[in-house]
């Protein structure tokens, strides 16, 4: 029995005292290697096609800190968050980007590694970040405290966006299907109507999450350089 409306995201489902629905996190890897036991299909094509325009639109993004192999984690973390999205949709999975948990654990040592390797590889580079050209001098103090301020919080910002975007949908999917007992038959079929458009939304708010934070992390990679 659902206690209250947040119950639905609460990972306490166990067995012998083993949390089961973390076991989610890892479900995207069972579609990934396909390609090693069935034949070339439509399915392993289709996502060939787009491993490649992700990797052509990063090697675009990273401009010259391009060098071979620098797209694979940023593909590898588009990947990691569709299935885990898209998988969430299901009943009885476990969202597990909707917590800060996960979102955190991608976010927070992406952004760490990027300012250590720019602080201790190029440092002047990033002194020149905090001060946009043409700044007046008198402005130049406040400048260096925001640019500061914005660099710090991007990882709990790629986090939270990722975590309440997941959150909102499925917590509006949860209030509209609440009132389905309590309508009529007519009523009830428009439910399982604006039902549909939510999972679409749904759907397409799951690739665009997963779009977002991958470029964002390939954009502050490249301002290292």
């Amino acid at each position: 029995m659902m206690t209250n409306l947040f119950s639905i995201f609460d990972p306490s489902t166990n067995l012998l005292n083993l949390s089961l629905n973390w076991i989610s996190t890892i479900l995207g890897l069972f579609f990934l290697p396909f390609n090693f036991w069935l034949m070339p299909n439509r399915h392993l094509i289709l996502w060939n096609f787009i491993l490649n325009k992700l990797h052509n639109e990063f090697k675009t993004l990273l401009k010259n800190n391009y060098s071979n192999g620098s797209t694979f984690i940023f593909i590898s973390l588009f990947s990691f968050v569709l299935f885990n999205n898209f998988l969430g949709l299901f009943p009885y999975i476990f969202t597990s980007t909707s917590h800060l948990t996960i979102s955190l654990s991608l976010s927070l040592p992406l952004w760490l590694s990027f300012m250590m390797y720019g602080w201790i590889n190029n440092t002047q580079h990033m002194f020149i970040h905090m001060i946009p050209q043409g700044t007046p001098y008198i402005l130049m103090p406040f400048m260096v405290l925001i640019e500061t301020i914005s660099n710090i919080i991007r990882p709990g910002t790629l986090a939270v966006r990722l975590t309440a975007n997941m959150i909102a949908g499925h917590l509006l999917m949860t209030l509209v299907s609440s009132t389905g007992p309590n309508l009529s038959y007519y009523m009830i079929m428009i439910l399982l109507m604006i039902q549909i458009l939510l999972m679409i939304l749904e759907s397409a708010v799951a690739v665009i999450q997963s779009y977002v934070i991958t470029i964002l992390s390939t954009l502050y990679s490249s301002e290292v350089n």
